[in-house]
């Protein structure tokens, strides 16, 4: 039968070898092809941040309402409209065509912003 130590010993290894192989499981996860990028912009204090955001074709932006007040976010052209949107509530586009692509809020139309999709190879 081992000896305490060389019990704990064991355990130790199996515990950093799991926790080791648990790192490597995430990375990969977060890096899995098919999954696009995603960018964000903050809506707070009645204005997108950036108001302008620059992506490749295939990237997916995430707006984030941090304002008390409701916002859309939509497309000047009809492509993308993402309702009414509370505090902390979320929208995401996967923008898939180089292009400028405008937006703005329906709720506050001084509210105004752009993405600028370029092509894959950018």
């Amino acid at each position: 039968m081992p000896n305490s130590r060389s019990l704990i010993a064991l355990l130790s290894a199996v515990v950093l070898l799991a926790t080791a192989s648990l790192r490597v499981s995430a990375g990969a996860n977060t890096a899995q092809p098919g999954r696009p990028v995603t960018h964000a912009v903050d809506v707070v204090n009645d204005s997108f941040q950036p108001a302008t955001i620059v992506v490749k074709a295939g990237e997916k932006v995430t707006w984030h309402n941090s304002d008390d007040d409701p916002h859309t976010i939509t497309s000047t052209r009809p492509l993308f409209d993402s309702g009414g949107l509370a505090r902390d509530d979320s929208y995401s586009y996967v923008f898939r065509k180089p292009g400028t692509y405008t937006y703005y809020c329906k709720v506050h139309p001084f509210m105004k912003g752009t993405v600028v999709v370029k092509g894959t190879q950018a």
